[in-house]
C-alpha cells in the first residue's frame, strides 16, 4: 500500500501539462452544440417555428406533424455535427443522469432517420431505477417524454433530448416532472398576486443560478485511497498539520492544473450553452467553485446536472478527480450548492428587487414577506428537501449553515417589516432619515443589496434574491426547487385568498394588501434570525422559537409524508401518495446502502490493512525492546508503545465484529424507515468514531512506510 501511494505522490508530481487552446471570444462559440430557438428558426417554417415557440412559452402540447418536422430538423442540424446516434437524456431517482443512444441509421432503409415518435417518447426499463416498489421486475415499462422547455444538445456524438420519465401507470420516476409541475404552480400563484398591482403580468418565472463547489485531486492520489474511490470520503486519515487555518486558499491564485483544467470544462461547458461565469479558489486546500448566471429553473437545474459531467470527463483528460461530495476530508469545509431563486415576471421585473417606486416596493415587500412565511410554515420539509447522507456531515460542521432552517434579511429590512408590522409604517434610512405611511400615500424606495451576507444562514436574501446555501453538493437542485417553489406557491394562493376576501369587504386593495403582510409578518416573526447560526445560543434559541433541529436524513425524511405535506403536494398536483411515499422510501435505501458501504469500508480497511500494519510494526517494537533490555538500557517507553498499539488493535478488531453483526441484525429489520434510523443510531453515530479514534490513536504511533493510510492528508492537495 505505502509503495502504491509513493508511486501515486510520484505520478502526481511529474504529470506532464495538458495544453489548453484558447477558443477566442466566447460569442463565438456560445451555444454552438445546442438546438435552441435560433436554430429552430433558421431550420423550421415559420409557422411550425411559431407553433414550437407557442408550446414552450405556454407549456402548451406539440402535434405530431409538428414533432415530425422538429425531428427532422434536429437530425440533419445534429448529423451536420457529426453526431451519429441520440438519446433520451433524463434524470432518475440515482441522484445522477441517464440515456440510453440509439443511432440514427436505418439499416434497412440504409438511411439516417429520426421521426417524431422517437424524439417525443422512448421506453426505458423502469423496473431498473429506483422506483420506491412503483416498478417491479415484471413490471418494467415505463417511459421518458421529452420536455421542450429544455433544449436539445450535442455531447460527444449523441444529440442529447432533455425529457421527463415516468411510470407505465403515470407517476413520475425522476426529478424533472415534480419540478415542472411546481414551477407551473408558483407562475399561476404568483401571476394572480402580481396582478393584484400590475394587470400586464401574464406569466412568472422561477430563475436559479446553482453556485457549484467541489474538490480536485490528482488521480493516480484518489486511486490509492479505496474509501475515496468506494465511499467518496475518506472513512480515516489523519487532520493534516497544515490545513485551511491560515485562511489562504480561498480566493487565491489558481494552482496551474487546476487553471488549465477549468478553461478546459468551462470551454466545453459553453458550447453547451451552459452559462459558466465565476470560477475561484474555496476555503479548503484544493476546493474551488463554478458559478454559471441566472436561467430558467428547470433549464438551469439540466445544466446544473450536464455540468458536473462535463467536469468529470474532462477531468480525466487531466488526470484529475473531482469529488463532488459534500464532506470527502474530515476537518476541512464541506461543499454545497448554493441555490439562488428569484421570480420574474414576462414584464422583466425581479419580484425581489427592491426600487424606488412606491408600488414596486409594495409587490417586492409583498413577495418577500409571502416567502419568508412559506418557509417559516413548511422548514421541516424544506429541510428534508435538501437530506441526504452526505450533506448530514456538512450542516452545521461550521463552515455551512446548521439543519435549523432560518432566514436572513439583515438588519434594515428587518427594521422595515418591524415597522410595517407594529405600525403599518416604514422607517428607511438613505442618507436623511425618511418616514412615510405606508399603504396611503406612498412606499419609500428600498436601497438594492441593502443587506449584509451571514454565511451561516441556510436562507438568506442576497439584495435581489434568496439563497439556498444548505443544498449539499452532489444534490439535484430539482429537488429542493421542487419544494421552494412549492411551498411559495401555496402561501401565495393563501394570500390572494386572503386579500380578495378583505376588499370584498369593502377595504382598498393596498390597505387590503398591507393588512394581510402586517399579519404574516408577525405570524412568521420566528424563522427570522441575524445572528450566528454555528453558536450554542442559536439551538437553545431555535428551540425556544419551536424551530426544529432535525440532524438526520432518516428522520428528516418524515415531513414529506406528514399530513400538511401530503395535501400540500395533491391540492398543487405535484406529487400524489404513491410518488411521495415511493420518493421516501429511495431515500431511505439509499442513506442505507451508502452508511453500509462506508461501514464495510471501515471493516476491510482495519482488518486487512490497517491491523495487518500494526502488527508488523508492533513485532518491530518488541524486537527493539528486547535489543534494549539486552545491552541494559531502558526500554519502558517502547514497552508503553507496544501496550498501546495492542490496545488499539484489540479496540478495533473487537468493535469491527460487533459491528458487522449490528448491520447483520439491522439487515433483518422490513421497516425502511426504522432499518435507516438502525443505520443512523446503532451503526454510523455507534461505532464509526469509536473505530476512527483508535485508528487516529494508531496512526499517531505506527511509524512505518507501509502504513495503508495517507498520514497527513495536505499529501492529496494539489497547492
Amino acid at each position: 500500500m505505502a509503495h502504491l501511494r509513493f508511486k501515486a505522490l510520484d505520478l502526481a508530481n511529474n504529470r506532464s501539462k495538458i495544453k489548453v487552446e484558447s477558443q477566442g471570444k466566447i460569442s463565438d462559440y456560445y451555444a454552438s452544440d445546442v438546438f435552441g430557438l435560433k436554430q429552430m428558426q433558421e431550420l423550421l417554417s415559420p409557422d411550425v417555428f411559431k407553433k414550437v415557440k407557442n408550446a414552450i412559452d405556454e407549456g402548451l402540447k406539440i402535434d405530431d406533424d409538428t414533432a415530425d418536422a422538429v425531428a427532422s430538423a434536429a437530425k440533419s442540424w445534429a448529423i451536420s455535427k457529426g453526431a451519429t446516434h441520440f438519446t433520451h437524456w433524463f434524470q432518475p431517482l440515482t441522484g445522477s443522469t441517464a440515456e440510453k443512444h440509439d443511432t440514427f441509421f436505418d439499416a434497412h432503409a440504409g438511411i439516417e432517420k429520426f421521426k417524431g415518435t422517437a424524439l417525443v417518447q422512448q421506453e426505458p426499463d423502469a423496473s431498473s431505477f429506483p422506483n420506491g416498489g412503483i416498478r417491479s421486475t415484471f413490471e418494467a415499462r415505463g417511459y421518458t417524454a421529452w420536455d421542450p422547455s429544455s433544449p436539445m444538445f450535442i455531447y460527444g456524438v449523441t444529440l442529447c433530448i432533455p425529457t421527463v420519465f415516468v411510470a407505465y401507470t403515470g407517476e413520475a420516476l425522476d426529478n424533472k416532472a415534480p419540478l415542472l409541475k411546481a414551477v407551473d404552480a408558483v407562475d399561476k400563484a404568483a401571476t394572480q398576486v402580481c396582478q393584484l398591482f400590475d394587470k400586464k403580468v401574464s406569466r412568472v418565472k422561477a430563475s436559479l443560478g446553482c453556485e457549484q463547489e467541489y474538490f480536485v485531486i490528482d488521480k493516480a492520489l484518489f486511486a490509492s485511497r479505496p474509501d475515496l474511490v468506494m465511499a467518496g470520503r475518506t472513512v480515516f486519515g489523519h487532520n493534516p498539520a497544515r490545513g485551511q487555518q491560515l485562511d489562504d486558499h480561498y480566493f487565491g491564485s489558481i494552482p496551474p492544473r487546476i487553471y488549465d483544467f477549468m478553461k478546459d470544462f468551462e470551454t466545453s461547458a459553453l458550447k453547451l450553452g451552459i452559462p459558466v461565469s465565476t470560477r475561484h479558489n474555496e476555503v479548503a486546500p484544493s476546493q474551488f467553485e463554478v458559478a454559471p448566471v441566472f436561467e430558467d429553473i428547470n433549464v438551469a437545474t439540466d445544466h446544473n446536472q450536464l455540468l458536473m459531467d462535463v467536469m468529470s470527463k474532462v477531468a480525466e483528460r487531466h488526470r484529475l478527480k473531482v469529488l463532488f461530495h459534500e464532506k470527502p476530508f474530515a476537518g476541512l469545509n464541506g461543499s454545497g450548492k448554493h441555490n439562488n431563486w428569484s421570480l420574474i415576471t414576462n414584464t422583466g421585473v425581479n419580484l425581489f428587487q427592491p426600487s424606488s417606486s412606491a408600488r414596486e416596493n409594495l409587490l417586492f415587500l409583498t413577495f418577500l414577506v409571502t416567502t419568508i412565511k412559506a418557509v417559516h410554515d413548511n422548514a421541516e420539509l424544506l429541510r428534508a428537501s435538501i437530506a441526504s447522507a452526505g450533506n448530514d456531515h456538512r450542516l452545521g460542521a461550521n463552515e455551512a449553515p446548521p439543519a435549523i432552517m432560518s432566514v436572513f434579511l439583515g438588519s434594515q429590512l428587518n427594521s422595515v417589516l418591524d415597522e410595517l408590522e407594529k405600525n403599518g409604517n416604514i422607517h428607511v434610512e438613505k442618507g436623511d432619515n425618511m418616514y412615510m405611511k405606508l399603504g396611503i400615500d406612498k412606499i419609500p424606495p428600498i436601497i438594492l443589496d441593502n443587506t449584509d451576507r451571514n454565511r451561516t444562514s441556510p436562507f438568506a436574501f442576497t439584495g435581489n434574491k434568496f439563497e439556498f446555501r444548505a443544498v449539499g453538493s452532489t444534490d439535484n437542485p430539482a429537488t429542493p426547487m421542487t419544494i421552494l417553489n412549492a411551498i411559495v406557491a401555496d402561501q401565495l394562493n393563501d394570500f390572494y385568498a386572503a386579500v380578495q376576501k378583505e376588499i370584498k369587504k369593502g377595504t382598498d386593495k393596498r390597505l387590503a394588501i398591507v393588512g394581510v403582510l402586517r399579519k404574516y409578518i408577525k405570524d412568521s416573526k420566528n424563522v427570522r434570525f441575524e445572528g450566528d447560526g454555528y453558536s450554542d445560543e442559536w439551538v437553545k434559541e431555535a428551540k425556544k422559537r419551536g424551530l426544529a433541529n432535525v440532524k438526520d436524513t432518516p428522520r428528516a425524511l418524515d415531513a414529506y409524508l406528514s399530513d400538511k405535506s401530503r395535501k400540500l403536494f395533491a391540492k398543487l398536483n405535484i406529487l400524489n401518495e404513491i410518488e411521495l411515499e415511493a420518493r421516501n422510501e429511495i431515500q431511505w435505501e439509499n442513506y442505507i446502502m451508502k452508511v453500509q458501504i462506508e461501514s464495510r469500508l471501515m471493516g476491510d480497511l482495519v482488518q486487512n490493512h490497517i491491523v495487518p500494519t500494526a502488527v508488523a510494526y508492533q513485532n518491530k517494537l518488541i524486537q527493539n525492546a528486547k535489543g534494549l533490555k539486552e545491552v541494559g538500557l531502558n526500554n519502558k517507553q517502547v514497552v508503553s508503545t507496544i501496550e498501546s498499539i495492542s490496545k488499539h488493535i484489540e479496540i478495533l478488531q473487537t468493535e469491527v465484529e460487533n459491528m458487522t453483526e449490528e448491520r447483520k441484525r439491522i439487515n433483518k429489520i422490513t421497516d425502511t424507515r426504522k432499518k435507516a434510523i438502525a443505520y443512523c443510531d446503532d451503526v454510523k453515530s455507534k461505532y464509526f468514531e469509536k473505530i476512527r479514534y483508535s485508528v487516529d490513536k494508531l496512526e499517531l504511533v505506527v511509524d512505518d512506510e507501509d502504513w495503508p493510510l495517507v498520514k497527513y492528508r495536505e499529501m492529496l492537495f494539489l497547492r
